[in-house]
């Protein structure tokens, strides 16, 4: 079965997040997926607040900037989120938008090098293992968590690119697509996947996320077609949907059938109705979608 969820976008004010949260809980939506977007919201502070207000909802963070975070930092938070919501947190790491990273001085030279290093040495943390390792990026001397995780938990990778999407094979549990991803380009980006993977002899199960950017109600197709012209991604086709919930879902089946694991519909920024989004998704559209 594919999974589904939506996006509760850092343009809203953080006291909106309560609302929405509970909205999908109780609708029955299986995942809710934040951002941590320069500069809006914390993404894990948002998720521990989302994940308290509700009672069964997988919270999603796609994704942490690993140049902004200490990879024992972001080991000891997602160890937490863990054994306090044990299996319904969701967490992504990536490169994060270059400029935003330029702008608070954490640019990285080598944005692939630093997140290969940094999920080697987050996995290990998490795996509960002693860690000593002198990278170019990441360095830890003697480090262990004293309450890691007490089952396995899964790290994703945000990827766009060949050597990033190969690399979220290779050390990765799975890899969050963004919404400028087609049905196509869920195909291709599956069989770099694969080609990591491959090369590292994983078998066991990789997830992929995919945003699919969705507006719905009477001017939906006008909402969908500004913010797509906004992103520069207007004349992509088969990008994005608008309409009603079957129109919906069966977009979100071209995105499973093309590769997709979990689906999350992701709102124009200019949504007029946050809480009736997460509802449209699970009461609407989830009955559809296989």
């Amino acid at each position: 079965m594919t999974a589904l969820g939506a996006v509760f976008r850092p343009q809203l004010p953080p006291e909106r997040l309560r609302a929405v949260a509970r909205a999908a809980d109780d609708a029955g939506l299986e995942e809710l997926w934040l951002w941590e977007d320069c500069f809006l919201e914390g993404g894990i502070s948002t998720a521990a607040a989302a994940l308290a207000w509700t009672e069964r909802l997988r919270v999603g963070v796609g994704l942490l900037p690993v140049p902004l975070r200490n990879v024992a930092v972001t080991a000891m938070e997602t160890a937490t989120l863990d054994r306090l919501f044990p299996g319904r947190a969701v967490l992504a790491v990536g490169h994060g938008v270059q400029d935003w990273m330029g702008q608070v001085g954490a640019r990285a030279e080598s944005p692939v090098t630093l997140l290969r290093e940094y999920l080697v040495a987050l996995r290990a943390l998490l795996r509960g293992e002693r860690v000593t390792t002198d990278g170019r990026y990441v360095k830890l001397d003697d480090v262990a968590l004293d309450w890691p995780p007490p089952a396995p938990v899964r790290i994703l990778a945000g990827a766009t690119g060949p050597r990033s999407l190969k690399l979220s094979g290779e050390a990765a549990d799975g890899t969050v697509l963004t919404a400028n991803t087609s049905p196509e380009g869920v195909r291709k980006a599956r069989q770099l996947i694969d080609q990591g993977r491959e090369s590292a002899s994983r078998t066991e199960a990789h997830q992929v996320v995919v945003y699919l950017l969705t507006a719905t109600g009477p001017d939906a197709v006008a909402r969908l077609r500004a913010e797509q012209e906004t992103e520069g991604v207007a004349s992509v086709p088969d990008l994005g949907v608008a309409g009603d919930a079957d129109t919906v879902a069966k977009a979100v089946q071209r995105l499973a059938d093309a590769g997709a694991d979990t689906v999350i519909l992701q709102p124009t920024a200019d949504e007029p109705d946050p809480e009736g989004f997460v509802r449209f998704a699970a009461e609407k559209v989830r009955p559809l979608v296989p």
